[in-house]
């Protein structure tokens, strides 16, 4: 449960590559490298989804039906049977077609894959040949996709303040240095139906909370580049996103979590990739309600553990739909029969948040809160944890999938004594080797180099990862509104435990509400003081994230009523190789 952000969050901005809205979308995709979220729908099928028009095998909007030795160039026999794009591997087996192809370099035809060290890597597809239909949309030509990255604003302070906490350093001249390679890599191995990517970095002209410059922003992004989707948007406010979709450019990864309706009225061209708010909230309560509720707060410290839990909320106040949200938490928890002890919201202030952090815990402490649920930012704990031990207080700390909150890289700035009472529910995967798998280890494998935004590239990854996979999957006649056709239509991601599950539009799992952000499940975890290992930029150090059954992931209606906080059997806090059954093939680098 993240503090709700709209239009008039509080706070904001950036400083060099500290985008707090990017960075808000890593904390569920963390794990996500590229290509993920097609990565196997094909298997095992022979077509596509056909209510969409835009995925079929015979039938696609702009789709291009090419007889070998008649179009393309081919030098196959006459005979040979027509191929319809977009067309995979799978289904090329399936039509009885894969061997009049060439498939290139780029797939390894004895999976039907490409030939990337990626477990989640996505088929093959065919090499198109033909008229991909030219200019099917404002910002596409038969050669070229106009993509804006958009950069925020340098030196924001309440950015600095957050990043500064884990002493990120990456430049927004680095992360636009990153996405640029990043983009060759979707060029060199996915099927872009003759078009290249023209990548246009932009800098926002406000800080992160300012809707007159995000609104600015995107008009000027659009009378003076025409993109055809921008990645990414200001930190802290929903403007930007709804100037572009007024503007019928689409984005992704270009606005904090918003209502349902936020993306239903602008359909389709909003697009997230971190769960929303409502959704983590679904699965919080589900915890609680199944693990914790009804018993004494055992993980808390002396004076709370024989005692019968008493919940309070502590929420980051960033909006009207944050205390919303707050609402709807008490409403449930009270429908649960715990209503709340204590609701108490902050502001994100750095000049005020000590101050802030002692009235807290007093009202905390005084209310006799044993279990405080947490949904704020990651660095306001810190003083809040800070001030609980000065007064003596150490109750249970429950995590409600918080942005950041739950990366490992933040919780090792808060208070030790205070934090190994912490557990809690995230969205992100248990944690790997950045070094072994994920954005990270296959942009130096591509580039034979390590990134210049070494810290943020999982930051960046994520946007770029979902546009190419959804781009090769829907084939040549590239719109909005058959991007959201395939998307929509596509199964979620093959489960696993080192990313998380994503689905698009209704899969049944938000109560037939359509979906426009993508992580669906959820798992455990609980803080171990005393475990040492790298955190996500790479860093030793002390303290870690352990995932409680490995990682196991739960979505909403699966999660299970044994307690296992605080059990080491079964709990990991970093797999240095991949979990078993997802370790990637290896392919010789293409750098040398």
């Amino acid at each position: 449960m993240q503090a709700g952000s709209a239009s008039g969050a509080s706070g904001g901005g950036n400083r060099s590559a500290k985008k707090w809205g990017p960075i808000v979308g890593v904390v569920a995709v963390l794990a996500i490298v590229v290509g993920v979220l097609i990565a196997t729908r094909h298997s095992g099928s022979s077509t596509k989804p056909a209510d969409t028009g835009a995925t079929s095998t015979t039938a696609a909007p702009g789709g291009v039906t090419t007889t070998p030795g008649t179009q393309g160039g081919s030098t196959t026999t006459a005979a040979a049977k027509p191929i319809t794009y977009p067309l995979s591997y799978s289904q090329a087996k399936a039509q009885g077609v894969a061997d009049q192809i060439d498939w290139g370099t780029r797939c390894d035809t004895t999976t039907g894959r490409l030939a990337v060290p990626d477990y989640f890597a996505p088929e093959c597809y065919a090499p198109f040949k033909g008229d991909n239909g030219g200019a099917t949309y404002a910002g596409v030509t038969a050669d070229t996709i106009n993509i804006v990255f958009y950069e925020g604003m340098a030196n924001d302070p309440i950015i600095a303040y957050i990043t500064d906490a884990i002493k990120v350093s990456d430049t927004n001249a680095q992360a636009a240095d990153t996405m640029k390679e990043l983009v060759r890599y979707y060029e060199t191995y996915y099927e872009l139906y003759g078009r290249k990517v023209n990548l246009i970095p932009y800098e926002g002209t406000g800080i992160a909370t300012d809707e007159v410059a995000a609104r600015a922003d995107a008009a000027a992004i659009v009378e003076k580049y025409q993109p055809f989707v921008v990645f990414g948007g200001p930190a802290l406010t929903s403007a930007f996103a709804d100037e572009l979709a007024a503007r019928k450019t689409m984005c992704v990864g270009c606005t904090p979590g918003q209502p349902d309706d936020f993306y239903t009225k602008r359909d389709p061209y909003v697009w997230g990739l971190d769960g929303s708010a409502v959704q983590k909230q679904t699965h919080v309560i589900e915890f609680i309600q199944k693990q914790l509720l009804g018993k004494n707060a055992v993980h808390g410290g002396d004076a709370v553990k024989n005692t019968p839990r008493k919940f309070g909320l502590l929420y980051l106040e960033s909006s009207g739909a944050a205390k919303d949200l707050a609402n709807q938490f008490s409403a449930k928890m009270t429908a649960m029969g715990a209503p709340l002890a204590a609701t108490v919201a902050y502001q994100l202030d750095p000049s005020t948040i000590q101050a802030t952090a002692s009235q807290v815990i007093t009202k905390m402490k005084a209310a006799g809160v044993t279990t405080i649920v947490f949904s704020g930012d990651p660095v306001a704990p810190r003083d809040f944890t800070k001030e609980a031990t000065a007064q003596e207080y150490f109750p249970e700390w429950v995590v409600a999938a918080s942005t950041l909150v739950d990366v490992t890289a933040f919780a090792r700035t808060y208070d030790p004594q205070q934090w190994k009472h912490a557990f809690g529910v995230t969205q992100l995967s248990a944690r790997s080797d950045p070094t072994t798998s994920g954005a990270y280890s296959v942009y130096k494998w591509f580039t034979g180099k390590e990134p210049p935004a070494k810290d943020t590239i999982g930051v960046i990854a994520p946007n770029p990862a979902l546009f190419f996979a959804v781009l090769q999957y829907l084939g040549p006649d590239l719109t909005p509104q058959n991007f959201k056709a395939a998307l929509f239509a596509a199964p979620g991601t093959t489960p696993g435990i080192s990313q998380p599950y994503l689905s698009y539009g209704d899969k049944g799992y938000w109560g037939g509400v359509p979906d426009y952000q993508g992580v669906d499940d959820a798992t455990v975890f609980w803080w171990d003081p005393v475990a040492t290992g790298p955190d996500e930029i790479r860093k030793q150090g002390t303290g870690m994230y352990q995932y409680v059954d490995g990682g196991k992931r739960y979505l909403p209606g699966q999660w299970p009523t044994e307690d296992k906080l605080f059990d080491p059997n079964g709990a990991v806090d970093i797999y240095l190789t991949p979990p078993p059954g997802e370790q990637p093939k290896q392919y010789p680098s293409p750098a040398g």
